[in-house]
């Protein structure tokens, strides 16, 4: 997801194994749980995309991540193609915080149906 986004260089990135380890003890703790149960693995490799580029950004080595919108639109003939975020109005480090919030925390309602509770 992360080559996706356009980082790269973070296979090799040790950083990515802490927050890969540290967003699996969240899911256990959250859920009450010792295993990560399949239906949560997209929401965990979400939520550790949205860390690593947060411990990123605020350590200042984000690089080479493209915040800018190329095109804002394309029309030829009938057919109408849109690149840009929104309408405009966010700055690029704003859209960059609203992904890395969604990321990290858009789908933690999630966790709930796996839940388990403890006595």
């Amino acid at each position: 997801m992360l080559t996706a986004l356009g980082v790269t260089g973070a296979a090799e990135d040790p950083l990515l194994d802490i927050v890969i380890s540290n967003v699996q003890y969240r899911v256990q703790n959250e859920t009450n749980r010792k295993d990560m149960p399949e239906g949560l693995v997209s929401v965990a490799v979400y939520m550790a995309v949205g860390e690593y580029l947060n411990m990123k950004k605020v350590s200042g080595q984000l690089e080479g991540f493209d915040l800018e919108a190329a095109i804002k639109q394309i029309q030829e003939g009938d057919t109408n193609t849109v690149f840009a975020i929104g309408d405009g109005n966010l700055t690029p480090e704003q859209r960059l915080n609203s992904l890395i919030d969604y990321l990290t925390n858009g789908r933690s309602r999630e966790l709930h149906r796996f839940r388990k509770f403890v006595w």
